[in-house]
């Protein structure tokens, strides 16, 4: 399974951020290609523990069978719902999100597998290990990055 802390992986995932057009349709959801690009930060900020969001109740319910599903070798579904944290309604500038979007993986991925990130709870899995952040994180951007055909 792809994790985001191989530098292969890293580099095809910004790659694919940098072919990403302004003015691409997406294949579902509501966010436009500026708005998904700041969504994605969102968990990665979590992540490094940069942003810290309170754990849902549905998260505390259910987040620790989700994320079995989630970690398998499957891709995610489309229009799952979304924690209102991540949700990105207002306009966003399209290159500066690309552009920080593009910075934030690699610095994510520059904290390499070595790196200590169990201690970042996320809002609705709860504990995860470097390993769940580095495979969650690249099923996360690949699925946005299909929804916009890159």
């Amino acid at each position: 399974m792809e994790n985001i802390f191989e530098q292969s992986v890293t580099e095809n995932i910004i790659s694919r951020i940098k072919r990403l057009q302004l003015g691409t349709v997406p294949l579902w959801g509501k966010m436009n290609a500026a708005q998904m690009l700041a969504h994605c930060q969102v968990p990665i900020k979590v992540g490094m523990g940069e942003v810290k969001i309170k754990r849902s109740f549905i998260g505390f319910l259910f987040g620790r069978m989700a994320k079995k599903a989630f970690l398998k070798d499957n891709p995610f579904k489309k229009n799952l719902p979304t924690d209102t944290s991540f949700i990105m309604a207002d306009e966003k500038d399209f290159e500066m999100e690309k552009h920080q979007l593009t910075m934030l993986v690699r610095s994510f991925a520059n904290l390499g597998s070595g790196a200590s990130l169990n201690a970042a709870e996320h809002p609705f899995f709860g504990k995860m290990t470097t390993a769940e952040w580095g495979i969650l994180s690249w099923k996360h951007l690949d699925h946005h990055l299909k929804q916009f055909r890159v």
